[in-house]
């Protein structure tokens, strides 16, 4: 399971790379369990998830609310991210902007981040400063205090943040377009910064509305890992975000995506690009959706097609064909509603970009033809698994893998069987779930360009990979 996310995060500090479900598929640790967390709920309805590890005196907090891009009514695209940026701006308590200086003079460190499904804030910080920072997150949880005299000028940040990020970016003004293009209904295709039009008129009022809507206990998960255990970490959740008060919380609405009868291709050619690349969208199933079960032999395709500089694609359009400079694919599985399985590649100097993509069809058609070996199916699981190792030393890691999947409806037990389900994806399942998904009826494919003629060497551009890029 890669528990990968596509999130915009609140500022520049912290860089965090993308956190991938890893897992052992030895008997004695998939018996042991994965992470092994505790859990409870507090009286308000409030998700408690412990993960102990006691190899330093540091803990990893975070809390997690269910509401994101996809959740924002029409027109006010970039409400979710503009509230998580607002979240810094104060209290009764809290002077604005002092949230983060009082984790930092505390030695700790702070950021936040949005998806299309949730919202999440964390602090890393010292076992014995948890308390201080568990009581500022639930003031700000409750006791938000707004004006346009602070809204107003934030409002102006987040839109510069859009210019610098997407706007000047050809890569990330490619893969929105992109996304747009490939949900043609569903609220995944609205970027998760907002349209900037709508971002404009964005007001306190609404930031007001988005928070007291869904900003309560009761749609909101508490993670903590490290050395801490549950004996000590209740008594604490229960003084600091026990007392207050829930409320309900509408019914989170994902519409259907409608019958997809063509392939769509978006084109982009900006002087500013660096270099040429292509990328391709086909819409695919996540753990909640109707073919959930296609979801596992997906990862396991995923790994075996083009995942690193062994895959079947690197090999055929890197190093045989000399096509391409690197090749590879994603798939993320992790959402409320639809996924995206992809590919991309950047051509070398002088091969021309159909070429290329003629290329990248032969090699997907190959393999759909002929499907996957048992020798393939074999190693990439064991890959898969094998990296397991690293997921039990990473305590942000496991906070993030086992906030991501209960903020998108799935379950601690869901997380722990993963190994399982891998240990269980057979051949047959791998190709039937490829030749599902792969329809070209359900894809969009994007080419980057840049100009002939055009002078400078242009910025640096990447290949869209659905990975929106954090900061």
């Amino acid at each position: 399971m890669k528990f990968s996310s596509q999130r915009v995060l609140h500022r520049v500090p912290v860089v965090l790379p993308v956190l991938m479900l890893v897992l052992l598929m030895f008997a004695p640790f998939a018996q042991a369990g994965v992470f092994n967390p505790k859990t409870t709920t507090l009286s308000n309805g409030m998700q408690v998830v412990l993960v102990e590890n006691h190899r330093a005196p540091v803990v990893t907090h975070m809390v997690w609310y269910k509401a994101g891009a996809a959740d924002e009514i029409p027109g006010t695209s970039g409400i979710a991210h503009f509230l998580e940026h607002l979240m810094f701006k104060g209290t009764k308590t809290i002077a604005p902007g002092e949230f983060s200086k009082i984790v930092a003079r505390n030695g700790g460190q702070d950021n936040a981040f949005t998806t299309w499904d949730y919202t999440a804030y964390f602090q890393n910080i010292a076992r014995d400063r948890l308390g201080m920072v568990m009581e500022m997150e639930a003031d700000r949880m409750q006791n938000l205090q707004l004006s346009d005299k602070v809204v107003l000028p934030e409002r102006d940040v987040i839109i510069e943040e859009r210019r610098m990020r997407t706007d000047n970016n050809p890569s990330a003004l490619l893969g929105e377009q992109m996304r747009n293009a490939l949900f043609m209904q569903h609220p995944y295709g609205r970027p998760i910064i907002g349209w900037l039009h709508e971002m404009q008129q964005l007001t306190t009022q609404d930031a007001m509305d988005w928070y007291k809507k869904w900003y309560t206990p009761n749609n909101a998960i508490l993670v903590v890992a490290g050395d801490i255990t549950m004996d000590e970490l209740k008594p604490m959740a229960e003084k600091y975000y026990g007392s207050i008060p829930a409320h309900d919380v509408p019914k989170r609405v994902r519409v259907k995506e409608p019958t997809q009868h063509a392939p769509r291709k978006v084109t982009l050619t900006d002087a500013r690009v660096g270099q040429p690349s292509m990328s391709r969208y086909y819409l695919a199933p996540s753990y909640n959706t109707e073919n959930a079960d296609q979801a596992p032999p997906l990862e396991v395709f995923s790994e075996i097609l083009g995942s690193g500089t062994t895959s079947r694609l690197y090999k055929s359009l890197v190093v045989d064909q000399k096509l391409a400079t690197t090749a590879g694919s994603f798939y993320d599985p992790v959402a409320m509603d639809l996924s995206t399985f992809g590919f991309y590649a950047v051509p070398r100097d002088g091969v021309q970009m159909a070429d290329l993509e003629a290329a990248l069809d032969d090699e997907i058609a190959k393999t759909l033809k002929d499907g996957i070996t048992q020798k393939e199916l074999d190693e990439a699981r064991q890959r898969l698994l094998d990296s397991a190792v690293f997921a039990r030393d990473s305590l942000s890691g496991a906070a993030r893998t086992l906030g991501e999947a209960l903020a998108v409806g799935l379950t601690v037990d869901q997380v722990e069987s993963w190994p399982d389900r891998i240990n269980a994806v057979t051949l047959d399942q791998v190709n039937a779930a490829a030749r599902a998904v792969l329809d070209d009826k359900r894809s969009v494919t994007g080419w980057l360009l840049r100009p002939k003629g055009a002078k400078g060497p242009g910025m640096p551009t990447a290949p869209v990979t659905g990975e929106m890029e954090t900061h």
